[in-house]
């Protein structure tokens, strides 16, 4: 941002404008457009400078909609594989709690909505929490 024209000469002197402030990320060039009259920052029909954004709800939720990166992502798509990371989580940390592993853990972050489990006690309440292991265990003869 150090070497910005702010203005932009043109017809051999005669005509003096604003001069578009985005820069190139390749070439760390400026544009060589005229900024757009009523542009806030200054900034070419290119670069944004018609662009003021939504201000209504509804275009907000239009756009924040229209964000999905393509249509075999969706809101509810992105809902499950959050559970379904959470859940496998939580498997991860009952299987090191009963030495049913010697492997590292995940690496990176842990998913939204996950606590980690400490305590066998933790385990056991997880396992009767679910319905359908819940149905299996007690069909199953024996203490937990």
């Amino acid at each position: 941002m150090e070497n910005i024209r702010k203005t932009l000469i043109t017809a051999n002197g005669k005509i003096t404008c604003l001069r578009c402030i985005a820069m190139s990320k390749r070439t760390r060039l400026q544009c060589g457009r005229p900024a757009m009259k009523l542009s806030k920052g200054q900034k070419c029909n290119f670069h944004g400078g018609k662009s003021t954004g939504p201000k209504t709800p509804e275009g907000k939720a239009r756009i924040s909609k229209a964000h999905l990166i393509h249509g075999n992502e969706t809101v509810q798509i992105r809902l499950e594989r959050k559970q379904k990371n959470a859940y496998f989580a939580h498997i991860e940390d009952a299987m090191h709690l009963l030495d049913m592993t010697t492997g590292s853990r995940k690496r990176g972050p842990k998913p939204n909505g996950y606590k980690p489990i400490k305590t066998i006690e933790e385990v056991r309440k997880r396992v009767l929490q679910h319905p359908v292991r819940c149905a299996r265990i007690e069909s199953f003869e024996g203490p937990l």
